[in-house]
């Protein structure tokens, strides 16, 4: 049975920051789960590289839940020609020049130079993930909706629609998205993106005694 959740916040390929973290977070790989909350690539050219620790994570820890951020999302959507300026205007060009893709590259080239266990990575991130106390979403969900009713897009898009709700799931969500300065905790929802593709922290939190770990 698990003892403890340590989740942690968007990374957006600050790979030096993860490692650190890493080394701070007491989790016990045969014990504890660790929880990725999306948007592991893009602002940053570390994205390759954080995909790879979190691959080896996910070979060492008994149990490592990885959701889907907006930005995976928007990677494979260009990856099939599909809102190729929304992606670049949001960060893309960073990750696409870690993996060696050119805009010139046609659909087929693009896709065969990121690894094919990276492909698989993407593919196969969860919208969310819930346990018996909360539920982990990269940016949020509709409020007044039940989850099985919740869209893809709000759970990758939604920003203050849920942040200012009240509104309680029946369990406490657990989200990132959206930069914050500091960790926000509330009865319903705690926000752990700080920014640290901006300057900020990468931050953890271990679950259920809400502790916070940063670099």
């Amino acid at each position: 049975m698990t003892n403890r959740i340590f989740a942690i916040g968007d990374i957006h390929g600050c790979h030096e920051k993860l490692h650190y973290l890493l080394r701070r977070i007491p989790a016990d790989p045969d014990s504890d789960e660790l929880i990725f909350i999306g948007d592991y690539i893009d602002r940053a050219v570390g994205g390759p590289e954080v995909v790879r620790c979190v691959l080896e994570l996910c070979r060492s820890f008994r149990r490592v839940v990885c959701l889907c951020g907006n930005h995976e999302s928007m990677l494979l959507n260009y990856l099939k020609g599909i809102d190729e300026d929304l992606y670049l205007a949001n960060g893309g060009v960073a990750t696409l020049k870690a993996y060696g893709i050119k805009s010139s590259d046609a659909m087929h080239e693009r896709i065969a130079r990121i690894p094919e266990e990276h492909m698989r990575f993407f593919k196969t991130l969860m919208p969310y993930y819930e346990t018996e106390r909360f539920i982990f979403v990269h940016a949020g969900l509709l409020p007044g909706r039940p989850l099985s009713s919740q869209s893809e897009y709000d759970m990758q898009w939604i920003r203050q629609e849920f942040i200012e709700s009240r509104y309680h799931f029946g369990k406490r969500v657990v989200f990132g998205h959206t930069r914050l300065s500091e960790p926000l905790v509330a009865e319903n929802k705690i926000g752990i993106d700080t920014g640290a593709v901006y300057g900020g922290k990468l931050t953890c939190v271990e679950l259920p005694s809400i502790r916070f770990y940063q670099v």
